[in-house]
């Protein structure tokens, strides 16, 4: 359980209120007419209470009037005011569900672009910054914000829209008596600094427990979903992760048990608070209608409008906290949106070369992970030359997957530099360089979409681009898979979504190899993409590769030596160095630890 306190003080909640007009911006570039007509109707709206309970107070004092004459009375005003009365009713319901409309329609397109703000803003950031457990936590309290946020549009909305009936309200009110008006405001003030401070506990839990609350839903995941199903069951871990999420979420019940028992009793201490105070004043207006001062429609006004304020100034004031409280979590979503990407592009920055001369070259490039002292790559000179082929070999944890990264700009050295046709990479346009080196990792995705879009996420840009689709497809031998699927190419892969296919490990590598030949890059780099193959399907992929982008340069990673002996040279590395550099046959000839591995594995096969 996290024991991390972050309690805010109510001047941080109020100046969490900064927020609001960068949130009021986004609604109001979402949709402008959206906006504006949803504010006139609550404008018209607010001033509707007022009208009734002064014509509820003609009418009383009308009949009273009526009842008081002698002889035939004349009935016409009290229908004038009764017809008024339903026509103002009638305008009221129409306007509320005006009101409500809006805001549905208008949260659901806010909703929406917050996400895909959210998406595109994520898709910009560094791919070390996906690593660390703070970043995460942001990012989750964040995406809890894309959804929601309908509720605090409409709550300030409607304070807006309450604040104006208040005054309309107020001003009859004052006009008859304005001690009234100090004796409502006197009711409210606790109610108003209770909800004020269990709000900001609220959100001190919700923050403080945002790694606890990840972890229930990672461990909500496992335990139910296709994903790691055979694990669940081949080792009994059903138990284990249900005691485990029962303990963390028992924990943070606990903790929450707390907060909103306290809550309900200060609540209702508060509101009866109110009320006692709402029948004080009712006495003292009964007082002055049995005296004579006032007329009993204006009895009925007078409570009418103190009943009317005060349940209005109650909701002002809780909803002021509530709408604080959340503007404290939208800081939650701004907060991510104002983290920047430390690799981007450069003003000024070159397109990526239409032919290379010198190709790329590691000048004493080190590399070390943000908060990490260990070096992942120390020192490291080479040059990989236009069309040339490079294997990289090690054990695990020597740096292999971190050089491709450096190379594709996906981490910028710590120390050193990465050079093209001579130049940093850093010069160069960012997406143009991307666009120019195919990629693809150990870990790829298995994406729950249809078998085309599976290989045209190598460039999505040409999705609709069948021909390009078809020729990655044979290129990587996907075609002989996606040929026995009942949809072909439009087939749904994966067991999510209905009449969706699972593939085995080998097919759905073909697929992911497919991604690699969908661009025309200068450079591809393929991260031991074919471990689920068996060593002769591996070294035929890798063959068809090499033979496939012959004018191109590569890089290769595999462990198993039979496959990484077609390259030109052999980059070995030990724990993020330079150990040897040659090809197959002179690393051989060094008789150095390359050619060590070699016989050791060499043995697994006799």
């Amino acid at each position: 359980m996290s024991t991390k306190k972050e309690e805010l003080s109510i001047k941080e909640q109020f100046s969490a209120l900064s927020n609001l007009p960068r949130f009021f911006r986004l609604i109001w570039n979402t949709s402008k007419s959206m906006s504006l007509a949803n504010v006139m109707l609550r404008i018209v709206k607010s001033a509707i209470p007022l009208v009734m309970l002064y014509i509820g107070k003609e009418i009383i004092d009308e009949i009273l009037a009526l009842l008081a004459e002698e002889g035939e009375a004349d009935m016409g005003y009290l229908w004038l005011l009764l017809g008024l009365e339903l026509a103002l009713a009638v305008v009221s319901d129409l306007f509320n569900r005006g009101i409500s409309l809006l805001d549905s329609l208008l949260g659901d397109l806010v909703s929406n672009r917050t996400s895909v703000d959210l998406i595109k803003h994520a898709a910009s950031l560094d791919l070390y910054q996906f690593e660390d457990a703070e970043f995460y936590d942001k990012l989750e309290r964040a995406r809890r914000q894309t959804t929601g946020r309908t509720v605090l549009m409409t709550q300030v909305l409607s304070q807006f829209q309450d604040i104006i009936t208040l005054l309309f309200l107020g001003a009859g009110l004052v006009a008859f008596n304005p001690w009234l008006i100090l004796i409502l405001i006197a009711a409210v003030i606790p109610s108003f600094l209770g909800e004020t401070h269990f709000n900001q506990r609220t959100y001190s839990l919700t923050r403080s427990w945002t790694p606890e609350r990840r972890e229930l839903d990672y461990l909500r995941f496992i335990g139910a979903s296709d994903q790691f199903a055979k694990e669940v069951k081949s080792f009994n871990l059903a138990n284990f992760i249900a005691d485990r999420f029962e303990l963390l979420s028992h924990n943070y019940y606990k903790a929450n048990r707390k907060l909103v028992v306290g809550r309900a009793a200060w609540g209702s201490l508060f509101s009866a608070l109110g009320t006692l105070a709402y029948y004080g004043a009712y006495v003292f207006i009964i007082i002055q209608t049995v005296t004579g001062l006032i007329t009993v429609g204006t009895l009925t006004f007078l409570s009418g409008s103190f009943k009317n304020m005060q349940a209005r100034l109650q909701s002002i004031m809780t909803r002021f906290s509530s709408i604080a409280s959340s503007a404290l979590y939208l800081q939650d979503l701004f907060d991510f949106f104002s983290i920047e990407p430390i690799i981007k592009t450069v003003e000024g920055a070159q397109p990526f070369p239409s032919a290379l001369k010198d190709g790329f070259r590691f000048d004493n490039v080190s590399f070390k992970y943000p908060n990490s002292d260990k070096w992942a790559i120390r020192n490291l000179s080479f040059h990989l030359r236009p069309g040339e082929k490079l294997a990289l070999v090690g054990e695990n944890g020597a740096g292999k997957t971190t050089l491709v990264k450096l190379l594709a700009r996906l981490y910028e050295p710590t120390e050193g530099k990465v050079l093209l046709e001579g130049v940093d990479l850093k010069i160069y346009d960012l997406k143009d360089l991307r666009d120019h080196i195919g990629i693809i990792f150990q870990d790829y995705m298995r994406f729950q979409l249809k078998a085309g879009e599976n290989i045209a996420v190598g460039s999505i840009e040409q999705l609709e681009d069948q021909g390009v689709i078809e020729a990655a497809a044979a290129k990587s031998l996907a075609d002989t898979v996606i040929d026995e699927l009942p949809g072909k190419y439009n087939q749904m892969l994966g067991k999510r979504f209905a009449d969706g296919l699972e593939l085995s490990g080998g097919q759905w590598q073909k697929i992911a190899l497919a991604r690699a030949y969908m661009r025309d890059a200068q450079l591809l780099i393929l991260d031991e993409p074919t471990s689920a193959l068996d060593a002769r399907a591996e070294h035929e992929v890798f063959q068809r590769f090499s033979d496939l982008i012959e004018d191109k340069s590569a890089v290769l990673i595999s462990h198993r030596f039979s496959t990484v002996r077609m390259a030109d040279r052999i980059l070995f590395l030990e724990h993020g160095q330079l150990l040897e550099l040659g090809s197959h046959e002179e690393l051989l000839a060094q008789n150095g630890k390359y050619a060590e591995l070699f016989h050791l594995q060499a043995q697994g096969y006799v």
